[in-house]
């Protein structure tokens, strides 16, 4: 198992560079509570050095033909394959997923690299011979400039790549802050990027928190801004970044319900509705954590939903047929085990009661086992709040029109989905439910790398968001040219 330094370096104009800082924090595996290593706390001084040496690679990376620039990507993806096991296993101990889980997260990773090996035909322009008599007017995309990358604890080695992969294979150089919670997994990558001979400058890492985020956010030489976290925190960056004059995509939170019908298929939807709210220990933008049932729907699927709560297996990720890990940290349990409380003061009943959970061999872990809050009121805390644990609240509605009223009258936007047989229902659905991302039969709507990560209202603060051709046009401004040649002096076009 790999072993890390006690406190990790920052990465910085191609070489590893000790912090700035003395402060640091300690790392630990949320299921064992054992220490991984320390992640400095980097300054602004740390953010600015980086800053500077990406500034520095800009004008030659951006030269490099975008053709040649995607051969790093293809030599990364092949680093990220035969690497994958171990870069898995990283993600499972510092962010305490299922390996299974953290396996897929990291080929979620690779297929953003794989795609973004695709910019040489993405990034082309576009052109219009004779907007005039003679005139021809063209489109090119050019890169923004440097770019600021500030990622969450819960995608550790996924949500970099949404953007880091489009960002330089557009011309672009990279200052990537991860989470302080959960640091490993981007030193290991930049390990590997390490090894491709990028020229020097091109990719930076600096580890940190609150001042480093602040720094990347007021740095004047960096042009754009791509974050994920909670809602809270992204309409600060947004407004800060914007105000700072970057163009800025900001990624926040969700509560994100299902409709079951009547007529749904009840084993499935009970199935896949347990692994959108369950899996990663829902904690995940995209977990179901709102369930709605239609009419009949109510009593079969609460029934079914308990047991599949119940039967669920939690444990350390690392070990066969665990199904569910620990939350991120102690202080995460004792929220989540708050709300918990708070849903039942105000009225929610307790179909299967997940706190106290103690795993055994791992009585240290922050474990919470699977919660079922049953009739939860609307406009209650479990009905408007982001828990981010493994809690799903059901209500109920009698009628398709209900169901998406109620899921509009919601602060966020991120995902819904809809589990039913009907066709005409299922449109509708898609239709008016004001999300970004919309699951038919589906529990977890993840947009695979082509199409970009949507997200609406509270969810998400911008334009253009991380993945595919939103990427591509974020990382990269148009410039319109309108050309005139007339006649020509050279003796080789004249008549005979």
């Amino acid at each position: 198992m790999m072993s890390f330094p006690q406190i990790l370096p920052n990465y910085i104009g191609g070489a590893w560079h000790n912090a700035g800082s003395d402060a640091s924090l300690e790392i630990h595996d949320p299921a064992t509570a054992e220490a991984l290593a320390e992640v400095p706390l980097s300054t602004a001084q740390d953010v600015d050095e980086a800053c500077r040496a990406a500034a520095a690679a800009l004008p030659a990376w951006r030269r490099v033909p975008p053709i040649e620039r995607v051969q790093f990507l293809f030599k990364l993806k092949a680093q990220l394959e035969e690497h994958f096991e171990d870069l898995s296993r990283i993600v499972t101990r510092e962010c305490g997923k299922t390996l299974n889980e953290a396996r897929g997260e990291m080929r979620r990773a690779i297929d953003n690299v794989e795609c973004a090996c695709g910019i040489p035909r993405m990034m082309q322009g576009d052109i219009l011979e004779d907007i005039a008599q003679g005139i021809d007017e063209l489109t090119i995309r050019q890169p923004v400039g440097v770019c600021g990358i500030i990622s969450p604890f819960n995608f550790p080695g996924m949500i970099p790549f949404w953007f880091l992969p489009y960002a330089i294979a557009c011309g672009n150089t990279v200052v990537v802050k991860p989470s302080e919670r959960v640091p490993l997994t981007m030193y290991r990558v930049m390990q590997l990027i390490d090894e491709l001979d990028l020229p020097a400058g091109v990719m930076n890492l600096v580890n940190g928190g609150r001042e480093s985020v602040e720094a990347m956010l007021d740095h004047p030489t960096i042009k754009a801004i791509s974050f994920v976290g909670s809602t809270e925190v992204a309409r600060i960056v947004y407004s800060r970044g914007a105000a700072s004059g970057k163009r800025v995509q900001a990624q926040g939170g969700a509560k994100n319900p299902v409709i079951v019908l009547p007529d749904a298929d009840l084993d499935k939807a009970v199935a896949i509705t347990a692994e959108s709210a369950f899996g990663c220990a829902g904690q995940r933008c995209l977990a179901a954590s709102l369930a709605v049932t239609v009419g009949e729907a109510r009593e079969p699927f609460v029934a079914a939903m308990s047991e599949a709560a119940r039967q669920r297996v939690v444990g350390y990720g690392l070990e066969d047929d665990v199904q569910m890990g620990p939350v991120i940290t102690p202080q995460s349990r004792q929220r989540i085990e708050g709300l918990i409380d708070t849903a039942t003061r105000e009225g929610a009943r307790l179909a299967v009661d997940g706190r106290g959970a103690v795993i055994s061999g791992y009585e240290k872990g922050n474990f919470i086992k699977p919660t079922v809050l049953n009739d939860v009121a609307p406009g209650s805390t479990a009905a408007r709040t982001e828990i981010f644990g493994p809690v799903l609240s059901v209500m109920h509605v009698q009628s398709v029109g209900d169901a998406i009223a109620l899921v509009n009258s919601g602060s966020y936007g991120n995902m819904a989905c809809l589990f039913t047989r009907d066709g005409a229902a299922a449109r509708r659905f898609r239709y008016e439910a004001e999300v970004g991302n919309i699951g038919i039969n589906i529990g977890v709507a993840a947009p695979t790398a082509p199409f970009p990560f949507s997200g609406w209202k509270d969810s998400f603060f911008g334009v253009l968001h991380g993945q595919g051709q939103h990427a591509v046009d974020f990382f990269t401004q148009t410039k319109v040219v309108v050309e005139r040649w007339v006649g020509s002096t050279l003796s080789v076009f004249k008549a005979s």
